[in-house]
């Protein structure tokens, strides 16, 4: 399977693009502050699921990139509690976006606990 077809991967690819798209409208001040940012963390959690499924021949390193895309992704949320905080969102916005980044949390939790469900060889 392709590390694509995760279902971890796809919801965490459709956040960063929704953010992406909603960053446009931010202030030019926040270009280097909030939008650098959360545009960075939202996409690092692809990438470190990525990287995890294709190291998964090695379990600690399946896990602690596993661990990496979690910690992106509490930190996409950081980021947008301070854009609803500096009304840049709508509470509405900022519950759907927030709700989004739970699941994927669940999802990459669920993955960490259960490596041998992603075709890592537990002993």
């Amino acid at each position: 399977m392709d590390f694509k077809k995760l279902l971890a991967y796809q919801k965490a690819f459709k956040l960063a693009m929704q953010i992406f798209e909603i960053t446009k409208a931010f202030p030019k001040e926040e270009t280097y502050a909030l939008i650098d940012q959360i545009r960075r963390s939202s996409r690092s959690v692809n990438a470190n699921i990525a990287e995890a499924y294709r190291k998964r021949n090695y379990p600690k390193h399946f896990i602690s990139k596993l661990t990496d895309a979690d910690s992106e992704n509490s930190e996409t949320n950081v980021w947008l509690d301070y854009a609803l905080e500096c009304q840049y969102i709508s509470k509405e916005k900022h519950s759907d976006l927030s709700n989004q980044n739970i699941d994927i949390g669940k999802l990459i939790n669920y993955m960490i606990n259960n490596p041998g469900k992603f075709g890592v060889k537990v002993d």
